[in-house]
């Protein structure tokens, strides 16, 4: 086993590991940190045109994002989560405009809006214990 491959084993066990015992914030927390780390590798890809790369991670973004998205309560969280869902659609329709047209000034976009996101499910978070 590579070092390459011991490590994701790790990662997988230890992702598995937080997930297991997590609250619905903390899943949400941990998938936006994921996030926030793809978005990073995603504009890496892009400024140096590893195109194919590039199409796998914003991809991979796209997929973390829907899964955001569709884990809001409609029902119970009224316009928050209507605005909610809309930025998230926001952010993944930015993505591909961003792997389109290469501009990783696209990205950093949506690595802003996320954060700020996250920050707000942070306190959350903190708020609630």
């Amino acid at each position: 086993m590579s070092y390459h491959e011991a490590y994701g084993s790790y990662h997988a066990v230890n992702l598995d590991a937080q997930t297991s015992r997590a609250t619905p914030v903390e899943l949400v927390l941990l998938l936006t940190d994921g996030l926030l780390d793809e978005l990073a590798r995603a504009r890496a890809h892009i400024v140096a045109r590893r195109y194919e790369q590039k199409a796998a991670s914003i991809d991979k973004c796209v997929e973390i994002i829907n899964g955001l998205s569709s884990s809001l309560d409609f029902e119970q969280g009224g316009e928050t989560v209507a605005n909610l869902a809309r930025i998230y659609d926001f952010c993944a329709a930015h993505l591909h405009g961003a792997g389109i047209r290469l501009d990783p000034d696209m990205v950093d976009e949506v690595i802003r809006v996320l954060a700020t996101i996250r920050q707000g499910w942070n306190g959350v978070q903190e708020r609630n214990g």
